[in-house]
């Protein structure tokens, strides 16, 4: 038989560990607020939240904003999550290189360093060596200790497979089951590791900060060399069985198609990824390349052309009209409330081809499904995603409460704490 005394003592950790959660969480998403405010954005007692509260200030994780009047009473103290109290570090690992960004415990950005990649399909340790000494870089840039840094959480391409290690699967670039935190550990790095695919950390950041703030029910769609998706189902990202949910790109759009990166005929991303859509100019144009140094400068420089070029505007309206028939697919899928376009290339593509879009979704979707769906742009840039990174630490430290130990490193729970869920 168990032990009755320490049974009690666990459910009474965890009760704590919940209440913090929950006060924590308000703070983080709606603050400044009062404590008595908090007593009915919780649901706890004005006891609890007293006691929470007062260990939270304790603690300097939160701190007092001033004071805002009250009916006839005295006025309120406002309470706020301190900022200054650590610091979270957002990896972005793209397909031309290693984004490595510090933030503030509100995620306002302190440093960033950029590492460019010399191919698109980097081993694996290269990828290590430049997050490795990115974080050296980013942590001297910002002028902090790294024992106040809380954690660092990493977007990759591919698929992060949860368990004992995080593996990472990136078809594309030829990775299988690549024990990502392991090599970062034998090169050095002792901070505690989150993963997560890059699509999955933008769509959480769109959905803290951006354009998902406030939907239950939405999909984040990244379009950049590659593509993929974020969906966020009640309020949390969906992972599915193995955690792969989200490979828009590699849904099919044409039977016997484009070949694909990933091997297989006729993938969305064979028609949206950047790479694809300046592959189908050059073949159009008999070779002729675009200039620019990188992805980014010759897919401006398409958009550029298409004002005059008959053949850059009709790669231009294809790509359109595949983007829409694939959101098209995602809303008949999911029945969204909203669907948001980012990426560097979704965002450069959106910004001037958004209502054609549009057009080719209404062609394609369900028109009831449709109708209760809305479509915009990301309002986070083209740093979404090591924006996004940097929320998984503070998830975790918002899901203990406050808690700085780490129970399971490298393994961010599935549901974590977000403006969406906090209502339930």
């Amino acid at each position: 038989m168990g032990n009755p005394m320490e049974s009690s003592r666990a459910t009474m950790r965890d009760l704590r560990r919940r209440n913090r959660s929950a006060v924590l969480s308000r703070l983080y998403f709606e603050g400044p607020v009062s404590r008595q405010d908090l007593v009915g954005l919780t649901g706890l007692s004005a006891a609890t939240v007293s006691n929470v509260t007062g260990d939270l200030v304790e603690e300097g994780l939160v701190v007092e904003a001033g004071l805002v009047d009250s009916d006839g009473g005295r006025p309120r103290v406002l309470l706020r999550v301190n900022p200054d109290y650590g610091q979270v570090i957002g990896i972005d690992v793209g397909e031309t290189g290693v984004k490595v960004e510090l933030f503030d415990l509100t995620i306002t950005r302190l440093a960033a360093i950029e590492r460019p990649l010399s191919t698109p399909r980097p081993d694996p340790q290269t990828v290590v060596d430049n997050i490795a000494g990115g974080l050296r870089e980013v942590i001297a840039a910002g002028g902090v200790d790294e024992s106040t840094i809380i954690g660092v959480g990493i977007g990759i391409p591919g698929t992060v497979e949860r368990g004992p290690r995080a593996l990472v699967h990136a078809q594309v670039m030829g990775w299988d089951a690549v024990p990502f935190a392991d090599l970062l550990r034998r090169a050095g790095v002792r901070l505690p590791l989150y993963f997560d695919n890059g699509a999955k950390t933008q769509g959480q950041a769109e959905l803290w900060f951006g354009a998902g703030r406030g939907f239950r029910h939405a999909v984040v769609a990244l379009v950049g060399s590659g593509v993929g998706a974020a969906i966020i189902t009640n309020g949390a990202t969906y992972q599915g069985a193995t955690s792969s949910a989200g490979e828009w790109g590699h849904t099919t759009v044409v039977y016997g198609g484009r070949q694909c990166r990933c091997g297989a005929r006729g993938c969305l991303e064979a028609y949206v990824g950047a790479e694809s859509v300046l592959e189908r100019y050059r073949q159009a144009r008999r070779s002729r390349d675009l200039p620019g140094d990188d992805e980014r400068s010759r897919l401006e420089a398409l958009i550029a052309a298409a004002r005059t070029s008959t053949v850059a505007a009709r790669v231009l309206d294809e790509t359109a009209g595949y983007l829409g028939a694939g959101i098209a697919n995602l809303i008949n899928l999911f029945n969204p409330e909203r669907i948001v376009l980012g990426g560097w290339a979704g965002l450069a593509l959106g910004t001037v081809m958004l209502p054609a879009i549009r057009e080719s979704v209404a062609a394609h979707a369900l028109r009831h499904s449709l109708a209760q769906t809305s479509i915009e742009l990301g309002q986070l840039g083209p740093d979404a995603v090591a924006f996004g990174a940097a929320t998984l630490p503070v998830a975790a430290l918002l899901e203990r409460g406050g808690d700085r130990h780490d129970e399971r490193p490298g393994r961010p729970r599935y549901r974590i704490p977000s403006p969406a869920t906090v209502d339930s």
